[in-house]
């Protein structure tokens, strides 16, 4: 299925303030059934911070007024070559085995979430596999009486289960990418809960005995979790997890995928380590009150094009700065190689906001220089946008300064321009020659020398991927 056929009539808000389309929220959730009262009774007391962190956690995500969950378990189906992901209609579970069959969950779920998903992990170059209804297991169970205590609706928000796939983490987090643009097919409103606890090693007196990688990893995990930092996964000893004997790793290298590129406040709420294995509870909120961040209008363009093909709708409220006219570049990166440039001098679209959109697109898509981006790439691709001030006219090369001005050159109906500050180019000599050579303008030509200002915005690193 083209994951282009599950648009809504929701997408034409996906702009608007307080009405987001698409990854609005998530979580790192803890599983132990022993902090459920009705399981461990007396000795819930010891992981009572977990368990009011949790009933905290589901009132804000409930604030944040979901109408989709994907919910990731380390402990449901696995799968060596694909994500596994359960395609059902209701879904329920208890902590039967633990004791308690009264602590029972029952999940309404649709099929057109996994179709979505899959089409998009697709474009994403991600395999899945659908998965058949099962009794759901306590990393499902567990994280989700606890939100349900909170007041977070647990039974009534479609909720997507997917299972662990064993691929590779890059892989991994494009598959959180994937999520978010299944979400945004669909026009919803959607929560990425990770379940997962950290490392199993913490104490040679839990029944998993102790590894110096435990309290290491767990320390690591607590400080990326608290500064939105989830690049830094990927620099992760592969040793250092494995010796910390963790279930929550891959579950949330696909939150902090979904999380990529968007602007992400985190917390951690608590985090303790009682029985030898660490418990965390994490909230994380995508902000929708950003009023100018130009780079996060250019990303989000490219996604919502690649999830529907089409342009991303224009908000019916815009910041004073988006909201006039005014020329844009759009520039990708990636491995610090140029992947796309297209701008303009000068506004075509009534706002800046349809400037950048419209741009974006066509640098990943259109640069002539360059094969049309890929989905899969995206996550790898940093993006910059330089928001062009009016061009004046300039005499003589005395008048440039190629560190704070860009040039423009005409002659007839040929034009080039050139950025400002731009690695290798030292001189306004060497400016004005590369700008002659891209309008094909011969030497000796007469020609107009103009100059322009530009406001350059780079991407925020906080949630941002390699």
């Amino acid at each position: 299925m083209d994951v282009r056929e599950l648009r809504t009539s929701h997408a034409g808000t996906s702009g608007e303030v307080g009405t987001e389309k698409g990854v609005v929220g998530g979580a790192l959730v803890p599983h132990p059934p022993v902090m459920v009262p009705e399981v461990g009774k007396e000795e819930a007391r010891r992981v009572a911070q977990t368990w009011t962190a949790l009933q905290a956690l589901g009132r804000k995500l409930a604030a944040l007024r979901p109408e989709v969950v994907f919910f990731l378990t380390p402990h449901g189906p696995v799968r060596w070559e694909a994500v596994p992901v359960v395609r059902a209609v209701r879904l329920e579970g208890d902590l039967g085995r633990f004791g308690a069959p009264e602590a029972r969950i029952v999940l309404q779920s649709d099929p057109k979430l996994a179709e979505a998903v899959a089409a998009a992990a697709e474009e994403y170059g991600v395999p899945t596999a659908f998965e058949a209804a099962y009794p759901l297991d306590h990393a499902v169970v567990a994280p989700l009486l606890g939100l349900r205590a909170g007041g977070f609706p647990v039974e009534e928000v479609p909720t997507l289960v997917i299972g662990l796939g064993l691929l590779g983490w890059r892989r991994l987090m494009r598959f959180g990418r994937a999520l978010r643009a299944a979400a945004s097919a669909l026009g919803k409103r959607a929560l990425v809960v990770a379940s997962g606890d950290l490392s199993h090693r913490l104490s040679a007196d839990g029944p998993y005995g102790y590894a110096p990688e435990g309290p290491e990893f767990d320390a690591r995990i607590r400080d990326i979790f608290a500064r939105a930092a989830g690049r830094e996964l990927l620099d992760l000893d592969p040793r250092l997890v494995e010796g910390a004997g963790e279930c929550g790793f891959r579950p949330l290298l696909v939150l902090f995928g979904a999380l990529e590129g968007l602007p992400v406040e985190t917390e951690v709420l608590s985090y303790e380590g009682p029985f030898g294995v660490g418990y965390l509870v994490g909230f994380a909120r995508v902000r929708q009150d950003d009023p100018f961040d130009p780079p996060q209008v250019a990303r989000r363009a490219i996604e919502h094009f690649f999830a529907t093909g089409e342009y991303l709708p224009t908000p019916p409220s815009l910041p004073p700065e988006l909201a006039r006219p005014g020329g844009a570049f759009v520039t990708l990166h990636k491995d610090d190689l140029l992947r796309g440039c297209i701008g303009t001098v000068e506004p075509t679209r009534p706002t800046l906001y349809e400037e950048i959109v419209r741009n974006a697109v066509a640098a990943a898509r259109e640069d002539p220089r360059f094969p049309p981006l890929r989905p899969e790439e995206l996550p790898d691709v940093r993006i910059s946008v330089d928001v062009l001030e009016p061009p004046e006219e300039v005499v003589s090369l005395e008048g440039l300064d190629p560190r704070t001005y860009g040039v423009i050159v005409e002659a007839g109906r040929r034009r080039g321009l050139l950025l400002p500050d731009l690695p290798g180019i030292d001189t306004p000599e060497e400016q004005v020659r590369i700008a002659l050579r891209k309008a094909g303008i011969p030497p000796g030509t007469p020609y107009r020398l103009q100059r322009f200002r530009v406001r350059r915005f780079f991407e925020r690193p906080s949630a941002t991927l390699l």
